[in-house]
């Protein structure tokens, strides 16, 4: 077999294992309004069964990167084996769990192994892919994507009211995408092994180029979670204000729809960056997303004519670059420390997100999910003036092949 050859059998296979792996992330916050009623939990500890996966992951993904874990353990095996951790948290709160403290808890710990599931995902691609990364990057992020709205689907079609099920249903995908890691192997660009090298993350912190696309990744991300959280929320507000009868399976399908239409959109551009640049195509994508912030307070309560085609539009670009921040850095960064860079990318993209998933609920008290989103703005604009810095220095004809 030619490396031609093995590098789309092992983005395949790496695709399907992270979509799986990646259904834990919202579970939980899928089926979160009905364990808050099984549990009799508050409005805030239904907020942490998103929030503590955040967490985790930024406490799994800083030690991951302080530790140059990322780089120092072969990523088959640390892929697979935060999947299966982060699978056996999930089924035990199925199984055992009827309070707020131990779900959260273990909603943590599911954000740790996540930590060594997504970035680690990104080296692996980064691993077999110099020419059509972004591709092979966005084709990764739209498998987290889908798989992270695969929760939603799972109660479309038969979990609204069993809440168990769908926590078991996605630790058992979980699982399996473990084990399908187990068969990846390691591609021709995938550095060796390095050493701990403790002045590493501080060489990853003072490059111009890697900070900037840095920037541009924490303002898509100010955006991305706080959207994907409340969405379904806002959804079912906009519905019943718009007299739709029996609205809570159709908001479940239209969250999945939002979210998992990402992956499509993460697809083509990347397709696009390896093209035109990942410069022009996160802030083509940031400025879209961002008007749609806006915008959402124009169409609440409207038709479905308006309503789907809107957060559909916006599911599409909201994601749409979020893989090119991470194939930015992993052309710019230091090439034996690549998985340290991008886990550190991560852990603070992360850390971000939970603030914003905590803003929203609080604007939404005071004017309504009309306009709660508007907020959420600040990221893109931030994020667009990055990459526009970034597009005129030097340092953009690393990306791309020199597309910028």
């Amino acid at each position: 077999m030619t490396d031609e050859d093995g590098r789309w059998r092992m983005l395949a296979l790496v695709g399907v294992a992270e979509l799986f792996a990646m259904t834990l992330w919202f579970s939980a916050s899928a089926v979160g309004p009905e364990l808050a009623d099984l549990w009799n939990l508050t409005g805030a500890e239904t907020a942490w069964l998103t929030n503590a996966v955040q967490l985790g992951f930024v406490v799994g993904a800083l030690l991951s990167a302080v530790l140059t874990i990322a780089d120092t353990i072969r990523p088959r095996y640390l892929f697979a084996g935060s999947a299966f951790a982060g699978a056996g948290a999930t089924a035990l709160i199925a199984g055992v769990v009827d309070s707020a403290m131990p779900a959260i808890a273990l909603r943590f710990l599911t954000g740790v192994t996540l930590a060594g599931v997504y970035p680690t995902g990104m080296k692996m691609m980064a691993g077999w892919f110099k020419q059509a990364r972004g591709l092979a990057i966005g084709v990764l992020v739209g498998a987290l994507t889908v798989g992270s709205a695969a929760p939603h689907l799972l109660r479309a079609v038969g979990g609204i009211g069993q809440p168990r099920l769908v926590l078991y249903g996605a630790a058992a995908i979980a699982a399996l995408g473990g084990v399908l890691a187990l068969g990846y192997r390691d591609g021709p660009y995938q550095p060796e092994t390095a050493p701990f090298d403790p002045t590493a993350i501080r060489r990853i912190l003072t490059d111009r180029g890697v900070v900037l696309a840095n920037t541009g990744y924490f303002g898509h991300m100010w955006e991305l979670y706080a959207v994907w959280t409340w969405i379904p929320v806002y959804l079912l507000a906009s519905l019943e204000a718009g007299g739709v009868a029996n609205p809570e399976p159709l908001a479940a399908l239209l969250a999945f729809g939002t979210i998992a239409i990402g992956g499509v959109g993460a697809w083509l551009a990347g397709s696009a960056a390896d093209r035109w640049g990942r410069s022009v195509v996160t802030s083509v994508s940031m400025t879209v997303s961002g008007a749609a912030c806006l915008l959402a307070g124009v169409v609440f309560g409207s038709s479905l004519l308006v309503l789907v085609p809107f957060v559909l539009v916006w599911g599409f670009f909201i994601v749409a670059d979020s893989a090119q921040f991470s194939a930015a850095v992993s052309e710019l960064a230091e090439g034996s420390y690549v998985g340290s860079a991008l886990t550190l990318q991560t852990a603070i993209g992360f850390l971000i997100t939970i603030g914003s998933i905590q803003l929203i609920p609080v604007v939404q008290d005071a004017v309504g999910w009309r306009w709660a989103f508007v907020p959420l703005v600040v990221g893109p604009l931030v994020g667009t003036a990055a990459m526009l810095t970034l597009k005129r220095l030097p340092e953009a004809k690393q990306l791309a092949g020199g597309k910028g």
